[in-house]
């Protein structure tokens, strides 16, 4: 019996949805799996289920997992205590292993956050800045980090959400030694199968606001290659896996759209917002009439220190 405890940060439960869409598999591992403390699925107050504790607490376990980055007091204080009570921590996601979406708030400081918020939205009225203190708001960090800018992880499962077959095999690592998890080590380039003509484009690289040129009752494989087309398309500074253990075209290209980056970069030493300036020459692409270059480059790694306010 492996005892797990789970909790997610500055996230939006996609990734413990992940964890329910393993199915029958994970129906199997439940005889060996005890979970002591899901905050999404379980009632597990920190401070004792009457509040009569003085201090933040969580149960101990064997592994950890934690969805989510790092953006506040709390946050933080809720990962350092994971870390403690656990032996094996897991960061479970893109917004865990390298910043994901929420880490796009880096390019703001937090009083430009505050003013959007409460100011300058057009869905809200101008108005006063929150009492954070009295209503016991966990005051904001000066940047969204990955879990690793914290704590020591021993074991990163990217995605917008992971696939559930890199999650079950996580987990069946755990349960016997024998199932060794080797996660990918290929671009999603890698593993695509458009077709490359490797001719040099022409015009401006452009969002995916119009389709792309393919015939519906073809195969993927006889589709070009989005980045040729002038897509954005990050696949080649993107991590393979997306589509899981089975094979098959990336999921995003499956579906005739350019990857997005949600599994990050390709190696922990890689910066997709310098590689793809590379990518782009290659094809014929000048980088710097691309738009949003910094925020849709790094729209899923903006953690380590990667996308920074300027000026």
């Amino acid at each position: 019996m492996v005892k797990i405890a789970e909790e997610w940060l500055n996230s939006c439960s996609g990734c413990e949805i992940a964890i329910l869409n393993i199915g029958d598999v994970l129906v199997d591992l439940l005889p060996s799996l005890e979970f002591v403390h899901i905050p999404v699925l379980i009632d597990k107050k920190y401070y004792g289920q009457t509040g009569e504790g003085t201090e933040l607490d969580i149960p101990e376990a064997v592994v950890g997992i934690v969805s989510g980055g790092v953006k506040n007091e709390e946050h933080l204080e809720v990962l350092k205590k994971m870390r403690e009570r656990v032996q094996i921590l897991i960061a479970l996601g893109t917004c865990a292993t390298d910043g994901g979406i929420p880490a796009l708030a880096n390019m703001y400081s937090n009083d430009e956050i505050r003013d959007f918020v409460y100011r300058d939205s057009p869905t809200t009225e101008a108005g006063p800045n929150p009492d954070v203190k009295g209503n016991h708001i966990p005051d904001m960090l000066e940047s969204c980090s990955a879990l690793d800018e914290h704590v020591k992880v021993d074991l990163k499962l990217p995605g917008c959400p992971p696939h559930p077959d890199w999650i079950a095999a996580a987990i069946l690592s755990l349960l016997d030694e024998k199932n060794v998890l080797e996660l990918p080590e290929k671009s999603v380039c890698d593993t695509c199968p458009t077709q490359r003509e490797r001719k040099k484009s022409m015009g401006d690289i452009r969002r995916m606001l119009e389709t792309p040129d393919y015939d519906p009752e073809k195969p993927i494989s006889e589709m070009r290659c989005l980045l040729e087309q002038g897509f954005m398309c990050l696949g080649p500074v993107t991590k393979a896996g997306c589509s899981g253990m089975t094979g098959e075209a990336p999921r995003c290209i499956s579906a005739r759209v350019p990857c997005r980056g949600c599994y990050g970069p390709v190696r922990d030493d890689r910066i997709p917002l310098v590689d793809y300036v590379g990518a782009l020459a290659t094809v014929g692409y000048d980088p710097s009439r691309m738009p949003d270059r910094r925020g849709y480059l790094c729209r899923f790694n903006g953690g380590h220190g990667v996308l920074k306010k300027l000026g």
